[in-house]
């Protein structure tokens, strides 16, 4: 009687609780008590930093990351980057050469060396000018609106298959189902400051490291993850969520 009870149970937590589907394509990483998390793979330090609300920089910082920021799975790095200030960007100092190494100085003026060529931006570097407008990503209505403790962006309605579109022009630096709870998920960084994500897609339409325009189209709208057809967007400055309806235009 006792087995026959236990299998009752199990089947009825089973029929409670259906197993999750298998749509990621890494299992999440975990974090253990001092507060290290274990990259997993499909990780990518952008999605990492925006699944525990902190700044990219700071995370990149506290872990002595450089651009572009290349992690390994099973790489252990400390979320505690709260404490460890962003970064400013500042104009890097021309290399030395051995002919600049200091030596007397000539009896007679030497020539003004020609003018150093400007430095040109790194490949793939995102623009680090301010956002100058927010387009919307999708059309729709709001169906549920920003709250900081409980829902850090919008969400608009709309069919299956709808486009969703760029907010601004940027650099794609996740996409994949990796963060619980977002499904199909791409995430866009803009500049330094700015990011913005798009989930519950039902395709994505571009890859990382893809740069996009404003208005391109970059997925289509769906219901992954969730359980009516939408768009969960946000957009984070410095690691943070924002009210998108602030920064975008009005309707």
């Amino acid at each position: 009687m006792a087995v026959v009870l236990w299998l009752l149970l199990g089947l009825a937590g089973c029929g409670s609780n259906p197993p999750a589907p298998i749509e990621d394509r890494g299992a999440a990483g975990s974090v253990d008590r001092s507060g290290r998390y274990t990259v997993a793979r499909g990780d990518t330090l952008y999605s990492i930093a925006f699944r525990f609300g902190l700044d990219y920089r700071r995370l990149a910082a506290a872990n002595g990351i450089a651009p572009p920021y290349t992690i390994y799975p099973g790489q252990e790095l400390d979320l505690k980057a709260r404490a460890a200030p962003a970064p400013r960007p500042v104009a890097s100092a021309p290399a030395r050469t051995a002919q600049e190494a200091p030596r007397a100085a000539p009896a007679k003026p030497a020539a003004s060396p020609a003018p150093a060529p400007a430095p040109r931006p790194a490949a793939g570097a995102a623009p680090e000018a301010r956002v100058s407008s927010w387009r919307w990503p999708a059309a729709g209505k709001v169906s549920r609106r920003f709250s900081l403790t409980v829902h850090k962006g919008i969400d608009i309605a709309g069919a299956k298959g709808d486009p969703v579109r760029a907010s601004a022009a940027g650099r794609v630096v996740y996409a994949g189902a990796g963060i619980a709870g977002y499904g199909q998920l791409l995430i866009v960084r803009h500049n330094a400051r700015y990011l913005s994500a798009y989930g519950h897609n039902d395709r994505l339409l571009v890859g990382e490291g893809e740069h996009v325009a404003a208005g391109q189209r970059i997925a289509t709208r769906g219901s992954s993850g969730t359980d009516s057809v939408k768009l969960h967007f946000e957009i984070r400055r410095d690691g943070k969520p924002v009210d998108p309806l602030s920064l975008l235009p009005k309707r």
